[in-house]
Formats: structure tokens, C-alpha cells, sequence
């Protein structure tokens, strides 16, 4: 209560200076929006387009230049909805775009070239009209795209796209206390991030090299973009990943004006700017720097009964943009992170089963993580497009854990590891235009990882090495897809990616296939068919077994078939239904020689390494379910989002029996609305967001009591291997926040409660040696987030601000 109690009064001084600072001109309730049109895939500028801004009684409407550049000025503050036409496209709605005193709005909006003529009946429906339709112009099926408000808005997401992502249909949470997703059944590990189209290790403060979630999100949404999220059956350009996509866009700062942002919540203390270069540059710059709240209220003094456990992190995103000559960009971009916590045995509160540590031992993690990269993207002539990126990625884990004495101050070394993973990647992509009915899409993408693993234990004063490698290995990739618009209702998309592994000389071929047919201007199938492979989590190659040897390194991808069918329907002007089963096969699954109920499909489960020797490819498996979403876009300060997933998930071991995996929760359920007040004369804005979730209970391997109390550790009965079933998962979140606009800038704070029911969820099972008993870990109970946040634009206005402290 203490934080909270001192994130109020931040609230109530940054008020009060605002307040006092711009009460000059309290009448100002517009702002400017701008940006720029182009088209859909040769990204060549959309000239002397119609922008109209349709949310007000009274239309206001503008035209781009020849270069594809608007500017609307006076828009009223709050969500406005814009349209764009130009002859020769189909026409684009923009709902829900969020305008602020603190900052401008910056569109990019690409158009799609209409294929119907003049004398035809014209099919109103257009996918690019749809707000959840993807960047990706070659996706059909299991696809949806969110930007920074999605991000924002849903109560329990703390600005995470991984928590946010949560709430789409066929996803859910790993746990509480991290951001892991399970997409369809499929182990966390099966997700692909990427980041302006760079491979990117996982980007999460206390992520390790061995899954693909953490605490706390590394990507900051003040810098996110539209991005796309991929369930099943994605396009071709994608590869080495048989779950999920993440691909994120950074947008670009603002060309023209310097804007600043100033956040203080549970996440951390942000502070950020944007602008231009110079008053005559048309580049910019974005940078965001955060530091870890209870790290800093710890070095004031302020102390939350954590004894030495005090997580310490801090990040940096950023994006600056250079324009060159014949309509190229050059953009540099990144994001780096450094996160830390030390669990010190003798400061663990022994009156509660502590996750992380126990009494008798130091544990001390480190995690090091940096994303850098460099892009040029061209028009060439009107119709080609080519991008080429160059990028460098650097994943740092290292850990220690030493014995502690309970009677002395004497230490043992226990375990050690150091997992260093340097990538070196380039890329480039190539968009041609043949007609408005015919395009291709075409790439490569080379990733060269230098590593360098060691992972070892002491146990009674003997070392065992787990894995111990220095190498480089290369993964090469390539695709091309076709895109056919036969009319305007029906798109057939095909596509091939390869795959090169240069450890094991594996080459494997994808086809990829997707097809969408509009039945009405209401309603649409679709269809997609995709076949995908992924390699192991790259140390499991170099583990060693009890003889020292490395005898994973020939082992295959692994493979899935996805098949998916999909139906959506508009149920009014805001409001649309889709529902969407699949299939997914899984083979040449890594499982162990020796018959048993190990498989890779699990890996990911227990957020540390799988130390599995002696695996071979004669593992399966098969994820299939049914989804159903329904959704009111905001509209009128109000909007809802309803998700339903039923599926079974199973694999087969080398023991030749079918169990469930680690993920097979079998349903789940998201309930999510919002809604926004306008208050006082100058429409400041009140919001309540909620969120109900149901997610069915996993299935775990029980604890042999017997044999877990005689070794002084838990020892799983692995012959019962996920055969008990946890209770129901359930939770309601709670968000609450105010808006306040001036002159220049926006003033916002919100309380996001968490678990506001309080609900006891099972983490696991643990066995605790301390008491000899086996007792149920719970998830977080209830737990408030404070937010504030502070938009402006001028640079004198921080110093008035200071000067009312």
C-alpha cells in the first residue's frame, strides 16, 4: 500500500502543475491527425486520396498529396472513426482511432486496388475495412492484428501483447506470475517472435534462453505499431514454428512536432520522447527508457517484505527514420534489456511455500538481452517493393545456486549455468504487383547463432556437466507466395517455404495454402492449409547423456500439418462473429530412446532446461478444437469481446501411450467489456474495463510421496505421467482510470485490480522438504497496479511543470 499511496500523490502534484501551467488556454479540445496512403503491396504513394474524418455530425474531409500525405487539423479529442477513398480502390474505414491533446495521431493506411467494374455490382464488403484483419495481406485463416490501444485497454494486460494475446480465441495464459501463451495446446516454445521481421529471441525481463515468456514484457507498447498474431496455418514468409506468430512493428515518432511521455506504474518508471530531427528533417526519432518500479522504491527506501528478493530491471526501445532519395527509408531500430533478482535462503519467509527458493539455497539468476537491426525499403518504379534488413540479437543467461547451511553461515556450490547466444541475421523481402488481381511475395532470411552453453550441478561434491559448447550454426530460410484475386469475393493464396539446418544438413519444403470467399457483404469463409517445421530449443542438440555424450545432434524437425475452416459474419455495423475449427498433426516429435513418457511437446512447461539425452524422432501427437468469437468494436464508448476455445490436446510418447500434454486445459472462456464517461465540460473521460476468465484445469504428473520423502526432493511418478487433472482456472480483473486533456498535453491514471475476486488458482504441486509434505503452490491473489501517465509536446512546458514541485 505504500507504492500505491505514493503513486497517488504523483497523480495529485502532476495535476496540479498541468493545471497551473496551462490554464492560459484550457479551451483547446482538438488535435492535429496526419500520415500517409499507400498501396497495399507495392507501398508506392496513394495521391490525391479523399480522407474524411465521419464521427461528427459535420464531415470534415481532406485530400493527400501527391507524395500520399494528409493532415486534418481541429479533430475533437476522444475515438473518431475516418474513411478513405480513391477511384480505382476499395474504399477503407478507420474506427476507433484514439486522439489526445499530448499527441498527435500518425496514420499509415495502405488501400487495396479494387478488381470490380464499374458496371458490376459492387461487393461493399472489404477486408481491409476490418480493424482485426492482419498487416500480412497473405493471411486467410487464425489471424488477427491489435495495435497500442489493444494493448492498453484490456483490463490484466499491464500494456503485454502476450497478456493481451491471451484473450483471443484459442490462447491461454501459462500462469499468472509470467506472460507464456499456449496457442491450440502447443508448448510456449512452438512460438515465433519477430520484430521488423528479424527472429528475435524471447523478449522478457527473466526470460531465459528455454522458453519464450517472462514477468514482465521487454517490448514497450509506446513504441508497438499495428502487429500481427498467428494461431495456425500462417502464411509462407513464416517459418521455423509449428504454434504461433508474434510479428511486431515499432512505429515511427513524429516527423514534425517533439512529444514526450512520462509514466510511473507497477511495470516501471518510463520516460520517453519522439520528434524530428531538425525543424527542415523529415526523419525522426522514438526512444522509451524504463527502470523497475520496486527496484527504485527500494533504493529510496521503501521496502515490500522481500527481503533480498527485489526484481531490478531495466529497458531501452527505439526507432529513428531517415528518408532518402526516390521514396526510400532508411530506419535503425532495437530494444535491449538487463533484468536481476537474488532469492538468499535465510530471507525466504519459511511460513509459506516460496516458488523460486527454498532456505537452504542462494539463487542468483542474470538476464541480458539486445535487438538491433537496420532496414532500407524502397518503391521501386510503382509496382515493386523491396525491403533488406540486417540485424544482431544477443541472448545473456547466467545462474548459480549454492547450498546453505541452516546452522552456519557455510555455503556449497549446487548448480551453474552460463547460456550465451549471439545471432547474426539478414533478410530480404520483395512485394510485386503484377495487377490488381495478381501479386507475389518473395524472401530470404539467413540467421548465423554463435553460442556458447555450459549447464552443471555438484551433487555430494561430484561435477555433472550437462552440456558444454562453443559453436556456430546457420538456419536458412525461403518462401514465395502467390496471391489470386479471381473478383472481388474470391482470394486464393499459395505458398512454399524451405528450411536449411546446417548442424544436420536438414532441408525440408512447406506448401502453404489459403482461401477466402466473401458469401455476401455480411459473411465469408475460409480455409487454409499449412505444413510447418521447427527445430529444438537450440542447447538440447549439445546435451549430454550420463556418458558425456552428445547424441541429440541428428535429430529431425519437428512437424505439423495444420488444417483450419473458418466463418465469420457481421451481426451489425460494429459487431462480428467468427467461428473457426481445426486440425493440427504432429510427427517426428523428439522422444527418449529408452521407452518412457518424456517428449519434447512438453518442453516449456517448467521454464528450465530439458535436460534429455538420447532422443530420437519417433514421437506424435494432435491438437484439434473448435473457437467462437464475438465482438462490438468500440463505438460509442463502448465495446465487448467474447472468446470460447474447446480442444483436446495429446501426444505419444516412445512408451507407445497416448497421454495428455502439459497444455491440455480442454476449454476456455474470455469475457471482456469497456466503457468510457465523458465528464465535465471539457468531456475529460472516465473508463471501466473488466475481464472475466475460465480456463479448465491442466492435467499434472502427481508426486510420489514414498519415494520424494526419502530423497529429500520431488520425485514424479512418471509412470501416471499428466494424468490428474487441476481444478478450474478462474479469475476477474478490474480496471479503472481517468483522462484529463489540456492544452498540450494528457494526464492519465488507472488502477488495474487483478484477481479482484481474489480467487485461490493452483500453480502446481510441490513437494516441501522443510515440512515432508506434498501441498498445493497457488497463483497470484489480488493485487493492484497503479498506473499515471503524461502525455505533452513542448519542451518549455516540462520546465513549468518543475518549477510547481
Amino acid at each position: 500500500m505504500k507504492a500505491i499511496s505514493f503513486l497517488i500523490l504523483i497523480c495529485l502534484i502532476f495535476d496540479f502543475s498541468i493545471s497551473k501551467a496551462q490554464t492560459s488556454d484550457i479551451s483547446r479540445n482538438t488535435q492535429t491527425v496526419r500520415g500517409k496512403i499507400v498501396d497495399d503491396v507495392s507501398k508506392n504513394p496513394v495521391g490525391y486520396a479523399i480522407i474524411t474524418l465521419v464521427s461528427i455530425e459535420k464531415k470534415v474531409s481532406t485530400q493527400s498529396n501527391e507524395s500520399g500525405e494528409f493532415e486534418l487539423q481541429n479533430v475533437p479529442l476522444g475515438r473518431q472513426t475516418f474513411s478513405v477513398s480513391f477511384l480505382g480502390y476499395e474504399s477503407k474505414s478507420i474506427p476507433d482511432v484514439f486522439v489526445t491533446a499530448g499527441k498527435e495521431v500518425i496514420l499509415t493506411i495502405s488501400l487495396t486496388e479494387s478488381i470490380s467494374k464499374l458496371n458490376e455490382v459492387e461487393i461493399t464488403y472489404s477486408r481491409k475495412d476490418d480493424p482485426t484483419v492482419t498487416n500480412n495481406e497473405m493471411s486467410t485463416v487464425s489471424s488477427r492484428s491489435f495495435n497500442l490501444e489493444d494493448t492498453k485497454k484490456y483490463a490484466g494486460s499491464l500494456g503485454d501483447p502476450s497478456r493481451m494475446a491471451a484473450n483471443f480465441a484459442g490462447v491461454v495464459a501459462g500462469n499468472d506470475s509470467r506472460n507464456d501463451i499456449v496457442v491450440r495446446g502447443n508448448s510456449p516454445n512452438a512460438m515465433l517472435w519477430q520484430l521488423e521481421g528479424i527472429n528475435i529471441p524471447n523478449p522478457n525481463h527473466f526470460g531465459s534462453t528455454f522458453n519464450t515468456g517472462g514477468p514482465v514484457s521487454m517490448l514497450n507498447s509506446n513504441n508497438l505499431a499495428k502487429s500481427d498474431f498467428f494461431t495456425s496455418a500462417f502464411p509462407a514468409q513464416y517459418g521455423n514454428a509449428i504454434g504461433g506468430v508474434f510479428d511486431l512493428q515499432l512505429r515511427e515518432g513524429n516527423n514534425q512536432k517533439n512529444e514526450f511521455v512520462a509514466q510511473i506504474g507497477f511495470n516501471g518508471f518510463e520516460l520517453g520522447a519522439e520528434g524530428p530531427f531538425s525543424k527542415t528533417s523529415k526523419g525522426s526519432y522514438l526512444i522509451n527508457y524504463r527502470y523497475s518500479t520496486l527496484g527504485l522504491f527500494d533504493a529510496i527506501g521503501i521496502s515490500f517484505g522481500t527481503g533480498g528478493a527485489i526484481p531490478l530491471y531495466q529497458d531501452l526501445n527505439f526507432k529513428a527514420v531517415f528518408p532518402t532519395k526516390g521514396n526510400g527509408k532508411l530506419s535503425f531500430f532495437g530494444m535491449g534489456g538487463i533484468s536481476s533478482i537474488d532469492f538468499f535462503g535465510k530471507d525466504v519467509d519459511t511460513t509459506e511455500v516460496d516458488y523460486y527458493s527454498e532456505p537452504d539455497e542462494n539463487l542468483s539468476p542474470r538476464y541480458n538481452t539486445g535487438i538491433a537491426g537496420v532496414s532500407y525499403e524502397k518503391t521501386i518504379r510503382t509496382k515493386t517493393f523491396l525491403k533488406a534488413t540486417l540485424g544482431y540479437s544477443i541472448k545473456n543467461d547466467n545462474y548459480k545456486i549454492d547450498s546453505v547451511s541452516l546452522t552456519s553461515d557455510d555455503t556449497f556450490p549446487e548448480a551453474k549455468g552460463t547460456f550465451n547466444d549471439g545471432k547474426y541475421s539478414a533478410i530480404l523481402t520483395i512485394n510485386h504487383k503484377i495487377n490488381a488481381k495478381n501479386s507475389i511475395n518473395a524472401g530470404l532470411n539467413h540467421d548465423l547463432r554463435v553460442i556458447n552453453f555450459n549447464n552443471k550441478n555438484f551433487e555430494n561434491g561430484i561435477e555433472r556437466v550437462f552440456v558444454d559448447q562453443k559453436d556456430e550454426v546457420n538456419l536458412s530460410q525461403g518462401f514465395i507466395q502467390f496471391k489470386k484475386r479471381f473478383d472481388a469475393r474470391l482470394t486464393l493464396v499459395l505458398g512454399l517455404h524451405s528450411q536449411y539446418f546446417d548442424l544436420n544438413d536438414q532441408i525440408v519444403a512447406e506448401p502453404r495454402v489459403g482461401l477466402k470467399y466473401l458469401l455476401d457483404e455480411n459473411s465469408s469463409l475460409s480455409a487454409g492449409y499449412g505444413l510447418h517445421h521447427q527445430m529444438l530449443p537450440l542447447y538440447n542438440y549439445f546435451v549430454k547423456n550420463s556418458l558425456g555424450q552428445e547424441t541429440n545432434k541428428m535429430l529431425l524437425f519437428s512437424r505439423a500439418s495444420h488444417f483450419v475452416l473458418g466463418y465469420q459474419r457481421k451481426l451489425g455495423e460494429k459487431v462480428r462473429a467468427k467461428l473457426e475449427t481445426y486440425y493440427q498433426s504432429l510427427s517426428k516429435i523428439p522422444v527418449s530412446a529408452t521407452p518412457n513418457q518424456y517428449s519434447s511437446l512438453n518442453i516449456g512447461a517448467d521454464f528450465e532446461p530439458s535436460d534429455e539425452a538420447d532422443l530420437v524422432n519417433n514421437g506424435s501427437g494432435e491438437n484439434y478444437g473448435v473457437e467462437l468469437t464475438i465482438e462490438r468494436f468500440f463505438n460509442n464508448q463502448f465495446y465487448f469481446l467474447v472468446t470460447a476455445s474447446l480442444f483436446d490436446s495429446k501426444y505419444i510418447g516412445s512408451d507407445g501411450i497416448e497421454r495428455n500434454t502439459a497444455f491440455n486445459t480442454q476449454y476456455a472462456a474470455n469475457i471482456l467489456a469497456g466503457k468510457e464517461f465523458f465528464v465535465g465540460k471539457r468531456n475529460n473521460i472516465l473508463y471501466v474495463n473488466f475481464k472475466l476468465t475460465s480456463v479448465g484445469g491442466r492435467y499434472f504428473t502427481p508426486i510420489n510421496f514414498e519415494l520424494s520423502s526419502k530423497a529429500g526432493e520431488a520425485i514424479f511418478d512418471n509412470e501416471k505421467a499428466f494424468s490428474v487433472k487441476q481444478s478450474a482456472y478462474f479469475r476477474a480483473d478490474l480496471k479503472l482510470g481517468y483522462r484529463k486533456d489540456y492544452k498540450k498535453s494528457s494526464l492519465e491514471f488507472a488502477i488495474d485490480l487483478q484477481n479482484v475476486s481474489g480467487n485461490q488458482n493452483i500453480f502446481q504441486q510441490g513437494y516441501n522438504r522443510r515440512n515432508n509434505t506434498i501441498s498445493n503452490e497457488y497463483q497470484q491473489g489480488f493485487f493492484p497496479v497503479p498506473m499515471v501517465k503524461l502525455l505533452f509536446s513542448l519542451i518549455f512546458k516540462v520546465k513549468l511543470i518543475f518549477k510547481t514541485f
